[in-house]
């Protein structure tokens, strides 16, 4: 299909009131994704140059990682001003451009919000330091005395997401150490104490900031945290997310605490109150659906991503279970289920899928679980080419991150001085962080930084691989066999096929290594996970399939959608 004829298929949502419910939304992960100035830093003039890019390729909606004002020791998720742009990134005029270019060319706009905490450098958090113990200051973070001789030692044993304890003790005016504050991520991340009103009226200005310059709805970091045991009891090696059989009683001291529910009824309020209303989609990490699916209750989150179905591994039995648990849980609510194969944290899907897959456990999710394991790249593509057709077959919605309509694997070769991520150096160099997933996209064939910037401009914040030429854009535009045709043929269809998108499906059996469901009107999809060819119906006709040629039998590691008599 020629991007003339995709974006030719592409309805308009505007006027739809409940578009999130079946949206594909597109990640763009603003340092990587296009640079229009050249100093190798991806921008909002660089997304903009690529709207086209995205019309073409189907998606109804794009997703922004902060672009906020920010240090940059997490990669703007520690922000120092919610209602401003980071001037790497571009200005505010750049972004009420981009909004609106967008909107012309029908995809909605979503924003990342990060509500756990701020950065270091926030003027709250600047403040407090000055302020010392006990002033009002301090009470908008989670500051503690330490325990121990002097209070030497951390208040609790909360551990740092990126290593080591999390906590940091300051220093106080008078030059004597001081106070702890909670940081359940990189000591620049302070956060925030949701008991105090003016972090809620903060946040809440922050909503309506952003949705009255038209924004569309907001992704949610760290969704299920917020909320902290206001004795910072000790998590005594609790893990979480918390097995499956833990009674609904027991809470971890600070990870999906039932006053999170709260927060989100107050924010759903404010999105209600404009017209269209408001979207969220919470990224949620708490293992149990029925605990996933509380944050999806009417007048909470409209979405959350299904991580589950994320860190399946290639298996037709456990992605199976994953997607009959994740629809049955989200029915039980009348919540739309929302699937995604990978984003800026997670190992790409190509080298995850690329090891074998009854090695892969499940919490693996980053490259530090996968690169010591034997790697075949042709099949770990096959299966990321399947594993793309499946998702966007289910029921709901779904999300692609940038890059994943290239077929691109991690880059597992970064030179350690050229990494980037805080997990790297806060885990002593034993987890290799997320830089892999992060580095910028390949437009063209051949240049310095494969078109990602503009010619003579500095290198790329992270070095490309020089083979990504081979999978950039340009190498795939004219190939109809190529990843990229691939998912504009897959979106494409999907808008056009009525049986797509919200809605329920029927399974088939198919046999052990095989996934076969049908949706009405007259649609099926049919994974073949096994090694051998898998006979189709022979009444169906092939719409679509991850491989070329697929004629009555499915190859291994081959998805196919079929139109059913």
């Amino acid at each position: 299909m020629s991007t003339a004829e995709a974006a030719a298929t592409r309805p308009a949502l505007a006027a739809d009131p409940l578009w999130w419910r079946s949206a594909v939304v597109y990640q763009i992960y603003p340092r990587s994704f296009a640079d229009s100035n050249g100093d190798g830093i991806g921008d909002i003039g660089g997304i903009r140059s690529r709207l086209g890019h995205l019309k073409a390729l189907g998606v109804d909606a794009i997703w922004i990682n902060p672009w906020y004002p920010s240090p940059m020791k997490d990669a703007g998720y520690d922000v120092s001003d919610y209602r401003d742009i980071e001037p790497v990134f571009g200005t505010m005029s750049d972004a009420e451009a981009l909004i609106a270019e967008a909107h012309g060319s029908g995809l909605k706009v979503i924003l990342d919000i990060v509500p756990n905490h701020t950065s270091d450098q926030h003027r709250w958090f600047q403040a407090a330091l000055v302020a010392g113990p006990g002033s009002p200051e301090r009470a908008r973070f989670i500051f503690r005395e330490g325990r121990g001789t002097n209070g030497d030692e951390p208040p609790n044993d909360w551990m740092s997401e990126f290593g080591g304890p999390a906590w940091t003790r300051v220093t106080e005016a008078d030059g004597r150490p001081g106070q702890w504050y909670l940081r359940l991520f990189a000591p620049e991340q302070p956060d925030v104490n949701w008991d105090h009103p003016d972090i809620h009226a903060e946040f809440e200005q922050t909503l309506r900031f952003w949705f009255d310059r038209g924004v569309d709805g907001f992704r949610i970091d760290v969704a299920h945290g917020l909320v902290k045991d206001p004795g910072m009891a000790d998590a005594n090696g609790l893990t979480f997310p918390l097995p499956a059989d833990t009674p609904d009683d027991i809470d971890h001291p600070h990870w999906d605490r039932p006053g999170v529910h709260d927060i989100f009824r107050e924010w759903r309020r404010i999105a209600d109150s404009y017209d269209p209303p408001r979207v969220f989609c919470g990224e949620i990490w708490v293992g149990r659906t029925h605990r996933l699916t509380a944050y999806l209750r009417p007048d909470e989150l409209h979405t959350a991503f299904n991580f589950e179905f994320l860190m399946s591994p290639f298996l037709a039995a456990s992605m199976r279970e994953t997607i009959q648990t994740t629809l049955a849980s989200h029915a039980q609510i009348g919540a739309p289920a929302t699937w995604v194969l990978g984003n800026h944290d997670i190992c790409r899907p190509v080298s995850r899928y690329a090891r074998p897959q009854e090695l892969v456990g499940p919490t693996d999710r980053n490259l530090s679980h996968y690169i010591d394991l034997p790697a075949d790249f042709d099949a770990g593509l096959r299966r990321a080419r399947a594993a793309a057709l499946l998702t966007l077959a289910l029921p709901g919605g779904a999300y692609i991150y940038q890059g994943e309509e290239f077929g691109l694997p991690e880059v597992e070769d970064i030179p350690l001085e050229a990494m980037q991520d805080p997990v790297v150096a806060g885990t002593n160099f034993e987890d290799l962080g997320r830089d892999g997933c992060r580095v910028p996209l390949p437009w063209t064939t051949d240049g310095s930084s494969l078109g990602f910037s503009p010619d003579g401009a500095a290198p790329p914040w992270l070095p490309q691989p020089s083979a990504w030429g081979s999978v950039s854009a340009e190498a795939q535009e004219s190939d109809p066999a190529s990843t990229l045709n691939l998912y504009r043929a897959a979106l494409a269809l999907r808008h056009q096929q009525t049986a797509l998108g919200d809605g329920d499906l029927t399974w088939v059996d198919a046999g052990p290594n095989a996934l076969a469901f049908t949706r009405e009107p007259g649609f099926a999809c049919w994974v073949n996970f096994g090694p051998d060819p898998l006979p189709l119906p022979a009444d169906a006709a092939v719409l679509l399939a991850s491989e070329p040629d697929v004629d009555g039998v499915l190859p291994a590691d081959t998805a196919a959608w079929l139109r059913l008599p």
